[in-house]
This record gives structure tokens, sequence and C-alpha cells, in this order.
């Protein structure tokens, strides 16, 4: 005890702003152990680009899902103010033509999203560029990394699918391969919340796959 006090005084405790203290302070509560409990924030980021160094998010778009329900009026939409644009992902997001829509700044933005998202077990599809994406936005503001668990739709559709011979597993699938898969609509395909809602509909169709193999558990989903 007294190694681990003498420990935290030299790290010296940062001055955090309150509303990540509060997001922070949210996992002080562990989550439910049964399914149907725990609430799932399923999210989307549009950005400039790739690169999660230079390029910066555009748009973050993300609704709630608990006990195999989306609640219409649980979602959650903003628009980022950047300085730059790359005329190539303009084409698919169309981001720079929703000039009406209004912007916020980035640390508006992650302040929004924090509160939004709290202690929820976070899905997403390729998870890891859009948790590296928002992990750098609050690297720039001084505040640690996201806390959330993860899921990857992508990576949870591959563990659906038969092991044979005849059926080689590709290294990913994209969602535009899942929404194919299970009859999804893409009408709002490359907006944020709507490929949010995209992946949430896929995941439903995923977890009902991965109850029906036998073995499933909430550990073993969460792993």
């Amino acid at each position: 005890m007294i190694r681990s006090l003498k420990k935290w005084f030299r790290k010296g405790k940062r001055n955090y702003p309150d509303f990540w203290m509060a997001y922070a302070e949210s996992f002080e509560v562990g989550l439910p152990e049964t399914l149907n409990d725990i609430r799932f924030v399923v999210f989307d980021t549009e950005s400039t680009g790739l690169d999660i160094e230079n390029d910066r998010i555009l748009s973050i778009g993300a609704l709630s899902l608990r006990n195999n329900t989306i609640p219409v009026n649980q979602s959650f939409e903003v628009y980022l103010y950047q300085h730059f644009y790359h005329a190539k992902n303009i084409a698919v997001h169309g981001i720079l033509e929703e000039e009406s829509k209004p912007r916020i700044t980035e640390l508006e933005a992650i302040q929004l999203a924090l509160a939004f998202i709290g202690n929820s077990v976070l899905v997403a599809h390729h998870a890891g560029f859009d948790r590296a994406m928002i992990d750098q936005a609050l690297r720039r503001h001084g505040l640690p990394k996201l806390k959330n668990k993860f899921l990857d739709t992508s990576a949870l559709y591959k563990r659906t699918l038969i092991a044979s011979p005849l059926l080689q597993k590709q290294e990913q699938y994209s969602l535009d391969e899942l929404a194919e898969k299970f009859d999804i609509p893409t009408t709002d395909r490359h907006t944020a919340l709507g490929d949010a809602y995209i992946t949430a509909i896929a995941f439903l169709k995923i977890l009902g796959k991965l109850k029906g193999k036998g073995n499933f558990s909430v550990k073993g989903l969460l792993r």
C-alpha cells in the first residue's frame, strides 16, 4: 500500500477537466454480467484520410443498443470544423458539401462523445482505425486514451464462419460485404451515423449467429 502511494505521488496527480473525470469515474461501476443488460454504443468516424497522425475527424456518429433494441431517441452525431480536406475523400463522404450543418471544435466533440458513450462497450467496423483516430484526438488535448472495451464487427463476423477447407476466410470484411450478406439497406452509407446504423444491424445479426453456435458467453464475446 505504501509503495503504491509513493508511486502515485511520484507521478503527480493530473488536473484533467471535469468532463474527463466524469467519464473516467463511470468505469467504477462494472459491466453487467448478462448480455441483455449491457449497453453497447455502435459508432463510426468520417475523417479527412487514413493517416492517424496527420488526418483529422470530420464527423462522429453513434447510437445506443441494449437488449437487441436500438432506441430511436438515443443517437449522437456531430460535425467537426477542420481547416483542410482531401478531395478524394470528399467524393466518398460529401461532408464538404454539407456546409449547412453546424460545426463544432474537436474538443467540444470529444466532450459530447464521452458524455454519450460513458462506460459502454463500443462497437465499430474495423474498430482499430476509429479507436486510433479518437485516441489521437484525445492526445492532442492532453487526455488519456479511451477506457472502453471494444468490439470489431469485421473480426466478430469471422467468428461466425464455419471452418472448412472449401471456405477461405478473408483477412478483413468490408461493411458493404456485411450489408450485402445480411441484406441491410445502405441508403446513408458513408455518413458517420448511417454507417453506425448499418454496423449496429450487422452486429445484431452476428450476435444471433454467435449465440447459435452453442459455446457463446459474454466473457468470450468481450475477451
